[in-house]
């Protein structure tokens, strides 16, 4: 029998996930997790989240908004959509230069 490769799981950062979540608008940090499982296949667990949560209001890229019953909706700020395109811009590049330097052998460029 072979042996078997290693899973390398997914590659993810929490704060990715997040801004991506609120680009479309504010969501609470229930729904936050839905939404970044089904976008992403990445399951959060809400320490997880609410850790991510805390940072990214730190740095001035996320902002509480006033409670809906017991759940505390969030919303991306101006600095966190354009930390949000820095990021995504980061990641074509890093995605065009694995594409060349795979190339057609692994099908895809």
């Amino acid at each position: 029998m072979g042996r078997r490769q290693p899973d390398l799981g997914r590659f993810t950062d929490v704060a990715l996930l997040v801004l991506i979540s609120l680009a479309d608008g504010a969501k609470h940090g229930y729904r936050m997790i839905h939404d970044i499982e089904e976008f992403s296949g990445t399951s959060l667990e809400p320490g997880t989240l609410y850790g991510a949560l805390m940072r990214l209001e730190e740095r001035g890229w996320i902002e509480a908004l006033d409670a809906e019953s017991r759940r505390r909706p969030y919303r991306i700020t101006e600095a966190g959509g354009e930390a949000l395109r820095e990021q995504i811009a980061t990641l074509r590049r890093i995605e065009g230069t694995a594409a060349v330097r795979l190339g057609p052998a692994w099908g895809l460029s």
